[in-house]
């Protein structure tokens, strides 16, 4: 059985980061080892939750785990919430990477344009440190903007073209990330997904836009992409899946509208993840 590790905060309530990640990624039939970068009683669309920073124990963690000898076929890192704690995770992915490691970063610093609460530039210079690191890197457009220093437009200005969304890419490869892909592209009101660069050229894969937002689709995205590489997919493949199922979960979750501050209700959605692996090999599943 092939076996990753997640690095990233949990939210006791609430779905996005570790919540997400570990059931998702073990559905895919991937071991799922978790480092937890902090607890949360809730996830952040809730009022002043509790947390706990564990920025102490990351280092200790590794320190064992290297010494019981274990190994990973994956490094999935999420949300990072301070300069210190990408320091860390660059010292473990140095020292946990292997030749066949397959690394997927998520830069999680913001949305529309703006930086997250307690992120600042010297944040997101730090987090470009990691691309080098990055078999697969999945920042927004806001944070592959604040990654490359390129200007950040929204859908509607003139500037959001194909082209611009090219260029960023191509920027993310120059600062060293293996195949990056932008998520949450659109370049039409009924169709959003993303948008890479791998080593045959840029893809894409868009799915349905539907009428509603819901916390916690990226770290779903992200998750889905890190379950499908560790079971032997490419890049291109992983990314169709993964967005194919985030809208799978997102058109759940709107018969459900009292659930909106949850995120979205990935669980009913699984069956439908696992119908779509059946009857697949180690490798075979996205052949």
């Amino acid at each position: 059985m092939k076996r990753i590790v997640t690095i990233q905060d949990i939210s006791c309530i609430g779905k996005c980061s570790l919540t997400v990640a570990l059931p998702v990624i073990s559905a895919m039939g991937v071991e799922t080892a978790i480092l937890p970068t902090a607890v949360l009683s809730t996830h952040t669309m809730f009022a002043a939750p509790a947390v706990r920073d564990l920025t102490d124990l990351i280092r200790p963690i590794a320190q064992h785990w290297e010494r019981e000898g274990f190994s990973f076929d994956g490094i999935y890192t999420g949300y990072l919430g301070s300069a210190e704690q990408i320091a860390l995770i660059k010292e473990f992915l140095t020292r946990f990477r292997k030749e066949k490691t397959k690394v997927i970063l998520d830069p999680v610093m913001g949305d529309g344009g703006k930086l997250y609460a307690g992120f600042d530039a010297e944040f997101a210079r730090r987090m470009r440190e990691l691309l080098p690191f990055g078999d697969l890197v999945l920042p927004n457009m806001t944070e592959a903007s604040r990654l490359t220093g390129l200007p950040y437009y929204e859908p509607a200005d003139p500037e959001y073209k194909e082209a611009y969304v090219q260029e960023m890419l191509k920027a993310l490869a120059g600062l060293g990330a293996g195949c990056p892909v932008i998520t949450g592209v659109t370049f039409s009101p009924e169709k959003i997904g993303a948008y890479g660069l791998g080593p045959d050229g840029f893809f894409s894969h868009f799915a349905d836009r539907l009428p509603v937002s819901y916390h916690g689709t990226g770290d779903l995205f992200a998750s889905v992409c890190t379950g499908a590489l560790a079971r032997g997919c490419s890049a291109e493949k992983s990314v169709a899946l993964a967005v194919d199922f985030t809208a799978e979960c997102i058109r759940v979750t709107m018969k459900d509208p009292d659930r909106r501050r949850y995120g979205v209700n990935f669980e009913e959605a699984l069956p439908w993840l696992i119908r779509k692996m059946e009857h697949m090999g180690e490798i075979s599943f996205c052949g």
